[in-house]
């Protein structure tokens, strides 16, 4: 990276970003409440930093090791000493912020009734952002895929049902997008793009995502390290969108035997995560237990670990969902959860006082 002076103009920036074009690369420019900070995108071997460290209005250049250095701490550091979390906002909701976060709503829209019910009581139960599912990514062919299944006609219908149902109730809404194809249809409705588990290593999506200039909210794949999850986020701040949600989901469990849960909680990556990066993290104790009686007890430990959201899917009657009824729980549950939940962050959040940035 390449830390300008105090006081370098505004042509000695653009110098510098023009000399990084004749590389080949891309100029990623971050400008701090104290100086401003220039980042490399790119294949960096032909890059000779004692050449940037010459040009004016240049402090020092700075090899960055790291694979994710956009979204790390060290880069944030250098353009402002008191970066804490990054604030990211969607509607009238921040994320990051000193708030919990609730983003609540059924696994699949099934009807406008079904989905306007339920937003109406999340709504009540404290929930902020409301989700729905339209494009399903299923392991068997033969389950149901979503309305999206059937169509770009009653895939904008959900949509749009999804819109108006945010619109109603006052919440912003997220949905996730499973092909390029979606992107321009979802972006249109959606203040927060959804990137899911499966598609983590989806490198064109993500890009593609990230181009629309929309929050995404960015699932850590179950078979992902930290390290991956970070570096693929990467991708999306490489096409200068910062406004990454990230999401810990579960991770495949480990041994043999009956499995208790559907993933494996990987709770500490919480806190692992925040050490390493400015960007929000999440948690959705839904996928990664698989079981709504695990729901509450998770949700409390999820919080305390650090989270500064959950995304809990929810249904006013789960055993009649055509999708994952067995891990939603009710609005009536969902409140439960928040009330405990609100009372850990609390703590946490004097304990741990954090200091926030806005995008």
């Amino acid at each position: 990276m390449i830390i300008m002076k105090s006081e370098a103009t505004k042509e000695e920036i653009a110098n510098v970003v023009k000399e990084i074009k004749k590389l080949g690369l891309k100029a990623d420019v971050s400008q701090g409440e104290f100086r401003t900070v220039i980042g490399l995108v790119g294949d960096e071997r032909k890059v000779d930093f004692s050449h940037f460290a010459t040009l004016p209005g240049v402090k020092e250049a700075i090899p960055v090791e790291s694979p994710y250095k956009l979204i790390s701490r060290e880069y944030g550091r250098r353009f402002n000493e008191e970066m804490g979390r990054r604030q990211i906002r969607a509607g009238n909701v921040s994320i990051g912020g000193d708030e919990l976060v609730i983003i609540a709503g059924p696994c699949t829209i099934e009807s406008k009734s079904q989905l306007f019910r339920i937003a109406e009581e999340v709504k009540k139960a404290g929930a902020h952002i409301l989700r729905g599912g339209i494009f399903k990514p299923r392991s068997s062919v033969h389950s149901f895929q979503g309305l999206g299944a059937n169509g770009r006609e009653e895939a904008e219908q959900a949509l749009r049902w999804l819109y108006e149902a945010g619109q109603r109730f006052e919440m912003p809404v997220v949905t996730e997008v499973r092909a390029e194809a979606q992107i321009d249809l979802v972006a249109s409705y959606a203040d927060i793009m959804q990137i899911g588990a499966r598609n983590m290593y989806n490198q064109d999506l993500l890009a593609s995502v990230a181009r629309t200039g929309k929050p995404v909210l960015f699932k850590r794949h179950f078979g992902a390290g930290v390290d991956e999850f970070l570096s693929f986020a990467e991708y999306m701040a490489a096409e200068g969108n910062k406004d990454i949600i990230l999401c810990e989901r579960g991770i495949l469990p480990v041994g043999k035997g009956k499995n208790y849960t559907r993933y494996t909680f990987d709770l500490s990556a919480i806190p692992a995560i925040q050490k390493e990066t400015y960007l929000p993290v999440i948690a959705d104790p839904s996928h990664a237990t698989g079981r709504q009686d695990l729901i509450f007890n998770m949700s409390c430990a999820a919080v305390a670990a650090g989270a500064c959201g959950l995304m809990i899917e929810t249904h006013y009657d789960p055993s009649e969902a055509l999708v994952d009824g067995m891990q939603m729980i009710t609005p009536e549950e969902l409140k439960e959860v928040i009330t405990a939940c609100r009372k850990i962050h609390e703590l946490v959040a004097y304990k741990h006082k954090v200091k926030v940035i806005s995008g």
